[in-house]
């Protein structure tokens, strides 16, 4: 009997691996999925990185989620992709704030925007769909990096730009994002440009955000902060469409 190939048996194991993150009712540690897949613990970690180079996967706080490869087509029912299940929500954000109105996702070298719905004044802020963007210039992508993995020493500093953002500063701020529940960007991607974004979960992860942009001068401080809550009650209102479910309370 001939033996597996090696680049197939690499293959099998990375596609093991991978079933067992997206079947797992929680995040996995890899030293959970290497004794569940009976490898060793480097194999296993090594076949991951791969998998997470890709988006295929994802860590948060050490353990492995579906990445945003397969995140931004996670849908109620297995056929409706999260871009069909926003529609209803842009167009609504779009038509009560004036502004554009995006979806994005994590991707491991910054934000992808995936929907836009056009807001109803001449100067807007162009099309973003298909367009990556730093996370740490973007309202959306602070989103992703406030609720995404614990940051390690110098990895903050690895993810700016000194001329554009403060590590320190930046980090600061998103403990805030994590208090208040969205984010905010004026002038940091570009002179003029003001957002705000509110996440999307699925669990206890942020698989998407939902966006308001627009020019500065018209998305004042006491605007945005006015916004928002219209903003997190439509992101809410699409996890529970994607399947996230609140946690139980106890009993009073």
């Amino acid at each position: 009997m001939t033996s597996e190939a090696p680049g197939t048996q690499a293959i099998d194991r990375a596609a093991r691996l991978l079933v067992r993150v997206v079947e797992s009712a929680r995040p996995l540690g890899v030293g959970e999925l290497a004794a569940q897949a009976e490898l060793p613990k480097s194999t296993t970690s090594r076949l991951l990185t791969a998998l997470e180079r890709q988006g295929l996967v994802q860590r948060h706080d050490g353990r492995l989620r579906p990445g945003p490869v397969l995140l931004r087509f996670a849908g109620r029912d297995g056929t409706a992709t999260l871009v069909e299940l926003a529609r209803p929500a842009l167009r609504r954000l779009a038509e009560a704030t004036g502004e554009t109105v995006n979806l994005a996702t994590p991707g491991p070298l910054g934000v992808e925007h995936l929907a836009q719905e056009d807001g109803a004044h001449f100067v807007g802020v162009g099309n973003w769909v298909g367009r990556r963007v730093p996370d740490h210039a973007a309202a959306n992508g602070k989103l992703f990096l406030a609720y995404g993995a614990v940051l390690q020493p110098g990895q903050l500093e690895r993810l700016t730009d000194r001329t554009i953002t403060d590590p320190v500063r930046l980090g600061e701020e998103l403990a805030r994002v994590r208090a208040r529940g969205y984010a905010t960007t004026v002038d940091e991607l570009e002179l003029g440009l003001t957002a705000l974004a509110a996440p999307i979960f699925r669990g206890d992860a942020v698989v998407a955000a939902l966006s308001v942009s627009g020019p500065t001068a018209r998305l004042t401080r006491e605007r945005v902060a006015g916004l928002a809550p219209l903003l997190i009650e439509e992101a809410h209102g699409l996890a529970l469409r994607l399947g996230h479910r609140e946690p139980e309370r106890g009993a009073a």
